[in-house]
Order: structure tokens, then sequence, then C-alpha cells
């Protein structure tokens, strides 16, 4: 069953992985972040990745290193452990879903990116979508779920289809995808997904949003996002296509 998003999602743009900025001490995916957000009236996007012990953690890589400085894979170590190690840039470690979502408190609208877990987009899902669905769903507050991997959206469609589900698309590059098979692709570069993952919207890459299957979707009702959206310029070009942007590095309102 699709779930319409409503019109709290169509209305301020969102910040990606919060509106951060390390530099003042507001790491991606932080407290920090979500909370400038929220000040400033945006919306939050953030991306849940699994800990070894099965909690969803707000986290977007799989390994530590970019944003921790520390060596490890997120889904090999507890959720105790990732909430110790602190964020370059910030005070604090990573956070669990359920903690953000008691931070958020339903002032803002969420867009929550489920991330693959499978390794190619395939069906080894099941244990994310578990921990993310348990979460928010007693939530009280505007919150979507997405993912680039079909499976997961139709996994979390039967989780908590009450929740409005897109899913996260480009043009799937080998180069930005050198783990998934070339045939899985170009079967995933045409959103065929869209109908029977009781998608609602799609967020698809800025850079690629003259693809005609966009068109097509929007067509048919569906919400097209973008990300992600790093100038005013370019925010002006994309909204002659989309219905909302998710940005970073600057300032919508400005």
């Amino acid at each position: 069953m699709t779930r319409p998003l409503s019109d709290v999602f169509l209305n301020v743009p969102f910040a990606h992985r919060g509106y951060h900025d390390v530099q003042a001490g507001r790491p991606e995916n932080s407290f920090a972040a979500f909370d400038a957000a929220i000040a400033a009236g945006f919306g939050i996007e953030m991306d849940v990745q699994m800990s070894g012990d099965g909690d969803a953690m707000v986290f977007h890589d799989y390994d530590l290193a970019r944003l921790t400085g520390k060596t490890g894979r997120v889904d090999q170590m507890s959720s105790a452990a990732l909430s110790g190690i602190p964020l370059i840039g910030g005070q604090a470690g990573m956070m669990t879903l359920p903690d953000v979502l008691a931070r958020v408190g339903g002032r803002v609208p969420l867009l929550i990116e489920v991330k693959d877990q499978d390794g190619g987009l395939g069906s080894g899902i099941g244990p994310l979508e578990a921990a993310v669905a348990a979460a928010v769903s007693d939530y009280d507050g505007p919150v979507a779920l997405m993912s680039f991997n079909p499976h997961s959206v139709q996994r979390l469609a039967a989780l908590v289809p009450g929740l409005p589900r897109g899913l996260v698309t480009d043009a799937f590059d080998a180069d930005e995808w050198p783990d998934v098979p070339e045939a899985r692709r170009r079967e995933l570069a045409a959103i065929p997904d869209y109908d029977r993952s009781g998608a609602s919207f799609v967020s698809h890459d800025v850079d690629d949003l003259a693809a005609p299957r966009l068109a097509e979707l929007a067509a048919m009702g569906a919400r097209i996002f973008c990300w992600t959206v790093r100038s005013p310029a370019q925010e002006r070009s994309a909204r002659e296509i989309v219905d909302n942007i998710t940005f970073e590095g600057y300032d919508p309102g400005s």
C-alpha cells in the first residue's frame, strides 16, 4: 500500500545529514547538526546503519575512518562502543535512532535513509529494517523512510505500512557502485520498483534530473526530491523539476 507524503515534507528543504559544519563543531549526523537544522527551520535528512548488537545507529558510512578517525566497521561494534567514539569536530559519539527521535521530538520532518546491508542492493536485508521500524513505530512526528535498496523499502512497507516510503535513486554508474553487478545497476537505473515497493516519492541525484523516468514518475503522481544540492544556483535549476531538495554547504534561506 502506498502512503502519500503530507505537505509538511514539501514546505521546507531538508538539511543533508543535518545542518552540519564541522568547522563550527557540528559534524554530520550529530545532535549539534540536528539542533542547528531545527533552529533554522529545516527538515532533517539522516542515515542509519546497523551496530553489531542490532541497534539502528545514525551514521552514514559503513566504517569509522572518515568520520571518527578510528578503524573498524559499524556492524562489528556494539552500540555502546560506537556511542563512546567522538565524531571528528564534535563532542559526542554516534547516536542511536531512538536517541535522535527523542531529541527531535516531532519539531521538524525527518527523512531517514536506511543504508543497504546486502552489499549489492539485493535481498540480504532485514535486521536493520526491523530495528528502524521498532524505533519509528510510535514516534509522534512527521517521518518518511527511504533506501537505495528496493528490497529494504518493500520490507519497511510490511513493517510500518502507515509511514510514507521512497526510493533513493541515481544513474548507478560503475564508479559510484563498484560492488554492484552491472546488470543490477542497469536494472536499478530504470527505477522499476516504484510501484511494487509501495513508494510515494523518489529522491534522485541532482546531477541526473534529466532522466526520462523521473518525468514518467511525476506524471504518475510521484513526488520528486533530489540530493544533494550545494549552491543557490543549483537549487534554482533543480526546483524547475523537483518538489523538494536535500541540501548542504549553504543556507537556502539566504
